[in-house]
């Protein structure tokens, strides 16, 4: 993929543009290889899933800077000046597309970008509008969030939003987040709705998840689509009655594993995913093939104590687990490895955590993995392991 911002320095998020992209996806399976070797012996790794190269990205990220006049969307440089990624090569032509008019909403809204002067004590804060988010769903409908530092231009907001629906016809679905502290921090708890509709749908094969404004999806959506298909085949194999799918998000892998007669149960600490993922549930409940989904349910809780904690419910024949990058952690390792469960499929972003939490369960080996390239251009990967115990 071909980059001007890269070639002009002015953007290198892209930390492997150099490298052709068949060697990425060799050396990412180096990588994993390398890294689950001292656990790998019976491991049989599947061929990678390969992503497109470029306009992959589901999701945009533009921090917003410059003034009302002209505002910038994009990233910041190490100085602070606003970078314009409305062209970035990683995004599809339908997100590109959305960047102009919304631009021009930021000017005719008066939404003054978010700035930051001064050091310490004396640190100086200024504007409202910190970021545009912008998630496109595969059947090209949008969902657009405007992080600000208060409540304060939420009206403005609202006044204009018929405007912005008009140049934008994909527009869905749209909220205001308030994040009012000066950190590194994306977004805040409050969300407020701008739209009738609250939920975007993403289409993936016969089920289409309901995603909410604060619930997590995939970036890559071809190669989530592969994830879950695989992740199906694996848990239909071992036809378990029971299955846990811990770190459940809005139901991916819980729903697309849902078979006639298997109770499965999904947690997770966001309660907007889980309301997100039990609506999805009832909706196909009552659709064509309302049998597959009769028992399936999901809650709000942590994952650890959810399995390990007090009153937790019999054990599944079979247990999914999809964490963030810092991995399970060494307490539901222990758990899962004492537990006697059979067959653990772990899907995991990062592989150094993986290495780690398999180093906790011993007698849960890995015999199936398969790396999915779900960040091209980047050391970023996903993969998917199926552990039987031995």
């Amino acid at each position: 993929m071909q980059c001007p911002h890269y070639d002009a320095g002015r953007c290198h998020s892209c930390t492997l543009l150099e490298i052709d992209y068949p060697t990425q996806v060799l050396d990412k399976e180096r990588h994993v290889a390398a890294l689950l070797e001292p656990v790998s012996a019976d491991l049989t790794w599947l061929p990678a899933v390969r992503s497109a190269e470029s306009g992959f990205r589901n999701k945009a990220k533009m921090v917003v800077s410059g003034s009302v006049a002209e505002p910038v969307l994009g990233i910041l440089d190490g100085a602070g000046r606003g970078v314009d990624l409305t062209d970035c090569g990683l995004y599809p032509a339908a997100l590109q597309a959305s960047f102009g008019p919304l631009a021009a909403f930021v000017t005719r809204a008066n939404l003054e970008p978010y700035q930051v002067s001064g050091r310490g004590k004396r640190v100086q804060q200024r504007g409202e509008l910190k970021y545009v988010l912008v998630t496109l769903s595969p059947d090209g409908e949008l969902m657009v969030r405007f992080v600000l530092r208060s409540q304060e231009a939420v009206a403005r907001i609202r006044k204009h939003l018929a405007w912005l629906q008009a140049e934008l016809p994909a527009l869905a679905v749209a909220t205001a987040n308030v994040q009012p502290a000066h950190a590194a921090v994306l977004e805040g708890d409050l969300e407020i709705p701008l739209t009738e509709r609250t939920t975007l749908p993403m289409r993936i094969d016969d089920i289409t998840l309901d995603l909410r404004p604060q619930s997590f999806f995939q970036t890559n959506t071809a190669v989530a689509t592969e994830l879950y298909r695989q992740a199906r085949a694996w848990v239909d194999e071992v036809r378990p009655a029971s299955l846990w799918d811990l770190y459940c998000g809005v139901g991916g892998f819980a729903l697309h594993c849902a078979a006639p007669g298997r109770a499965v149960t999904g947690i997770e600490i966001s309660a907007e995913a889980v309301t997100a993922a039990s609506a999805t549930a009832a909706r196909l409940r009552d659709g064509a093939a309302g049998e597959r989904f009769a028992d399936v349910g999901f809650a709000a809780g942590d994952a650890t104590e959810f399995a390990v904690g007090p009153g937790a419910p019999a054990l599944p024949d079979m247990v999914i687990v999809n964490p963030p990058r810092r991995g399970i952690g060494a307490d539901l390792a222990r758990w899962l490895e004492s537990s006697g469960i059979d067959h653990v499929l772990y899907s995991s972003c990062n592989a150094t955590t993986l290495a780690k939490d398999l180093a906790e369960m011993p007698s849960l080996r890995p015999v199936r993995g398969r790396l999915l390239d779900m960040f091209p251009q980047t050391s970023h990967y996903e993969v998917l392991v199926l552990l039987e115990r031995s």
